[in-house]
């Protein structure tokens, strides 16, 4: 009997012992091919030599000091190297322990910017429906997935919502792509103008969103619409990779595709690898200057910010990716597993989507593909496409609730940035079978 309180509190998971590259083995040695990173998370799969080795020269070193007594050089290393390789002027970096207290963060140094310029009336954010930006209340208020936010509503501060930006979803059929986009954003510049800009701190979105929609892309020119709006009515733009960033679309910053420089940026699992707890806010040069101008600190803490030994696995993280040339990696085989995945699911009569970016890719489920009607939610299609294939040896990441929080099932794809064409043709081909028969089934 285990004393965890687990995720499921009516099963045990099964007990990992030992990793390599891009498999996990269990107890009773059998393995699977990690090709969701837990939650995009094992960047460069497992056990990296490299990684473990910095690891362990960190660990006899300095392990923990409290940054209200010390910094050290290895966090200072990383700051450089993330502050180096950003876009713009985000030239400043704050570490925590994950993703959720990157979003915090974030919530709160946008508050505290716009306190220290005398803009003490904006307390309001903006944020999209069906979007995830972590479980901690703030995180939580912001994101717009409502079967996450029902049972913690009365404990959360009231955000402004808008439409998410999921054109296979939400584009009408009598409208071009850049209609539909015009739509989005004069929605976005509406709810602005209602609420009274002078009230609004920022708008928070995800780059390319993960895990509440299946891996789903911005259109052309909507994060520069929204880039406009936000320099137009002096509103923040806070841009959440905590999942997508990091080189998991095939560029360090997925937002970097997309034309634009975010105010703050929030990153987490591909930042570490999953080899230590970490994530960050990258913030640019003009709210860091303000609080320096201002009351010279960050009104913020946590006992484990800027841990020594998380920064030193993410900075070999970091060092691997960019001396391995691994974003071209990325976008060599995000090529491969895009295209594998529109050949060969494409064609069934339950897919209703393929997307994505580089290596995080979304597969969307329907019940009939011409209407997009989705399965109904008491046949847990995602689970029992999970189950089905961890018993094949694969580890996917299918999710239910895919259009509103209760409809939709969806199956998200993140494998690490060293995964084979091999590796990609067996996820593909177990995927084309196991969707095959759990749809079967229904």
């Amino acid at each position: 009997m285990s004393r965890i309180i687990h995720r499921s509190l009516r099963s045990v998971p099964a007990v990992a012992t030992r990793t390599h590259g891009a498999y996990i083995f269990d107890a009773q040695g059998k393995q699977y091919l990690d090709a969701c990173g837990g939650a995009a998370v094992s960047c460069l799969g497992h056990a990296h030599p490299d990684v473990l080795a910095a690891m362990h020269r960190q660990i006899d070193q300095l392990a923990y000091a409290h940054t209200s007594f010390f910094t050290s050089d290895t966090v200072e290393q990383l700051a450089e190297q993330l502050t180096r390789t950003a876009p713009g002027d985000l030239n400043y970096a704050y570490f925590v322990s994950g993703g959720s207290e990157a979003v915090e963060t974030a919530l709160k140094l946008a508050r505290q910017y716009f306190v220290e310029i005398g803009q003490p009336a904006r307390t309001r954010f903006i944020a999209r429906k069906q979007s995830y930006h972590g479980n901690t209340l703030g995180a939580l208020a912001v994101g717009g997935n409502e079967w996450r936010r029902r049972q913690f509503a009365p404990l959360l501060i009231d955000v402004i919502r808008v439409s998410a930006c999921n054109e296979y979803r939400d584009r009408r059929a009598d409208e071009t792509q850049q209609q539909y986009t015009q739509r989005l954003l004069s929605e976005l510049e509406q709810a602005i103008t209602d609420a009274g800009p002078e009230t609004i701190i920022g708008f928070c979105a995800e780059t390319v969103v993960g895990a509440t929609s299946g891996a789903t892309p911005p259109t052309p020119g909507y994060l520069q619409g929204v880039r406009r709006l936000c320099d137009k009515y002096g509103i923040l733009f806070i841009a959440d990779e905590v999942m997508c960033g990091m080189g998991r679309t095939g560029t360090l910053h997925a937002f970097e595709q997309d034309g634009v420089v975010p105010d703050l940026v929030t990153i987490a699992k591909g930042l570490g690898g999953g080899y230590q707890p970490i994530g960050a806010v990258l913030a640019s040069e003009k709210i860091v200057s303000a609080l320096q101008a201002g009351s010279g600190l960050f009104q913020h803490g946590h006992t484990y910010i800027c841990h020594a030994t998380a920064a030193a696995a993410a900075l070999a993280v970091q060092q691997v990716i960019e001396r391995d040339h691994l974003l071209e990696a990325v976008q060599q085989q995000g090529a491969y597993l895009h295209k594998a995945l529109r050949d060969v699911l494409g064609e069934l009569p339950h897919v209703g989507d393929t997307r994505g970016r580089g290596l995080f890719a979304g597969v969307e489920l329907v019940r009939d593909k011409a209407t997009k009607t989705p399965f109904d939610p008491a046949m847990k299609l995602h689970a029992a496409i999970k189950a089905n294939c961890m018993a094949r040896g694969l580890l996917v990441y299918p999710m239910g609730g895919t259009l509103d929080g209760q409809y939709g099932d969806h199956i998200l794809i993140a494998p690490p940035f060293i995964v084979t064409p091999q590796q990609l043709d067996f996820v593909v081909d177990t995927l084309n079978t196991v969707i095959r028969e759990e749809t079967g089934k229904l």
